[in-house]
């Protein structure tokens, strides 16, 4: 018997939480340093998981399957395509950061309410989280992910609800009023879409008869099953309002400023960065797996939804006084550009889509976290607060410009490779829609270098001038984020090469062709 990997990955972060949450009160930094082990330990399993990954070979490998709830047919069954191995990997790879930029958020605060900050729940939590979204990509059992999809929700709201931005550092009862109706907010969305899903997930095993992923996917691919239109459009749009939901597409989004902006600056980079990657993967795994005629039946309606997201949270990116709020737009108005290349259907688009995924990860990573560095020494979220902050800090200041940079897809960094796939393969198929996308890359440089003025250049403001620059630990946690968003800006075939085989396999599954372009189907005549 082989060495279960998948349920290793996913098992580790889950014992590391149960670990770090059982450690004595007064032990808080060995709680801290058992954390970031375990999610070290995590991160070497997803490599190696990444190196034994054959991008030629099975569609899924590294497959475990075993009876669970056999009277109902729900398998324990986990497989990895390169999808969700690339996702994987970026899951990995940031919750170390996250921990270390989170390693004094949760430490006791002395207030005038005396309010106790537990640390061990804090990064216990994290690592659950970690757990979860894992074994979300490695599910192929359809009942499996959706236990897994909505269990994440709850670890999470506790991390939003209960540990909030040291810059409100939760002394009145107004910044806990916000931070719990951003929690619940976030909870209340999501079970809607969860419960939606889940008649949708009864639905078709009583259609299918199974919720075995690959078992559906072959029957219908043989012919063997056979939906009813209106049957699949409805399973379809089960599926899909949940994913949409989890995503955040418009106008389905409106959960996600208040999280993130009330949220530590790491559990805001663990809503956006990794959680919400759920969502438009499972669009790739089981909306387009699962129904593809539907998918193709949404597609015209999918398209717009992306586009007013990419335009709306740009938009209102640049009208943003608060500097964590201005990024959770501009992340709605990325997921818009990565559900665009979804659902654009070309190779290049959902190519573009996988790798935006992970390289918006690691942008808003590094983006997120500078910022929420630089709160923590001002005590403000508020842009008007800031200005000069480039004379006193300048590696602050200068990592905080390769972030911001990366998130207008400036050439040379990670996300221009994936935005730029995406408006390759929505050129091909809409053009139309290319175009309208493309206004969003114009309002991202708006937005962003009008923050990085307003915040770091001018003259220095009273407040700022005693501002430290990043400390060792802090460096730690940015040095490494930007050396990667110029490693694959330059050299991003490690991930294509995982990526593309996938994508052709998602392709065939919903029947679909690469348009030729119009000088070759001239030539051809």
């Amino acid at each position: 018997m082989s060495f279960p990997l998948l349920t290793a990955t996913a098992v580790l972060p889950a014992v590391g939480a149960i670990l770090t949450a059982a450690v004595p009160a007064a032990r808080r930094t060995v709680a801290k340093w058992l954390a970031l082990l375990f999610s070290l330990a995590t991160l070497v399993l997803a490599a190696v998981m990444f190196i034994r990954f054959e991008p030629g070979g099975d569609r899924y490998q590294l497959t475990e399957s075993h009876a669970w709830i056999p009277d109902f047919g729900v398998r324990y069954e986990l497989g990895v395509d390169g999808i969700a191995v690339a996702l994987i990997a970026l899951t990995a790879l940031l919750i170390p950061f996250i921990i270390l930029a989170g390693w004094h958020d949760a430490d006791p605060l002395e207030t005038k309410s005396s309010r106790w900050r537990p640390t061990q729940g804090f990064f216990a939590l994290i690592l659950m989280v970690e757990a979860m979204v894992i074994l979300s990509f490695e599910a192929t059992d359809v009942f499996l992910f959706y236990i897994f999809f909505e269990a994440m929700l709850i670890p999470m709201y506790f991390l939003i609800g209960g540990f909030g931005d040291r810059a409100h550092a939760g002394t009145d009862a107004a910044a806990a009023t916000q931070r719990s109706y951003a929690a619940v907010k976030f909870l209340l969305y999501n079970l809607a879409g969860g419960l939606i899903m889940l008649a949708a997930v009864v639905g078709l095993y009583v259609v299918a008869g199974s919720f075995s992923l690959a078992e559906i996917a072959e029957a219908r691919a043989s012919g063997e099953l056979e939906m009813a239109t209106n049957t699949e459009r409805l399973l379809f749009l089960g599926f899909f309002f949940a994913f949409a939901v989890k995503a955040p597409l418009w106008p389905l989004h409106t959960w996600l400023p208040n999280a993130m902006g009330e949220a530590t600056a790491p559990v805001a980079v663990l809503i956006t960065a990794v959680v919400d990657k759920v969502g438009t993967f499972a669009m790739l795994r089981f909306c387009l797996q699962l129904f593809p005629e539907a998918s193709k039946w949404a597609t015209p309606v999918i398209i717009v939804l992306a586009l007013v997201s990419i335009i709306y949270g740009a938009l209102l990116a640049v009208g943003q006084r608060d500097i964590k709020r201005l990024i959770a737009y501009a992340s709605i108005s990325h997921f818009g550009f990565i559900v665009l290349g979804i659902f654009a259907m070309t190779s290049q688009g959902q190519s573009g889509a996988t790798l935006y995924m992970v390289n918006h990860g690691i942008s808003t990573a590094a983006l997120m976290l500078v910022a929420g560095f630089l709160i923590t020494r001002r005590g403000s979220r508020l842009i008007a607060d800031y200005g000069g902050v480039q004379k006193v800090a300048p590696v602050l200041a200068g990592t905080f410009l390769v972030g911001s940079l990366a998130t207008l897809s400036l050439p040379g960094l990670a996300p221009f490779v994936s935005e730029f796939l995406v408006l390759v393969g929505a050129f091909a198929a809409y053009p139309v829609a290319g175009v309208v996308a493309t206004v969003g890359i114009v309002l991202a440089a708006l937005y962003t270098l009008v923050l990085y003025q307003r915040t770091m250049t001018g003259p220095v403001r009273s407040e700022v001038r005693a501002m430290p620059d990043l400390k060792a630990r802090e460096l730690v946690v940015v040095a490494p984020l930007i050396a990667l968003l110029l490693l694959l800006g330059v050299f991003p075939k490690p991930l294509t090469d995982v990526v593309n085989p996938a994508v052709k396999h998602t392709m065939s599954d919903v029947r679909k062709t690469d348009p030729t372009p119009e000088i070759e189907a001239e030539a051809a005549k």
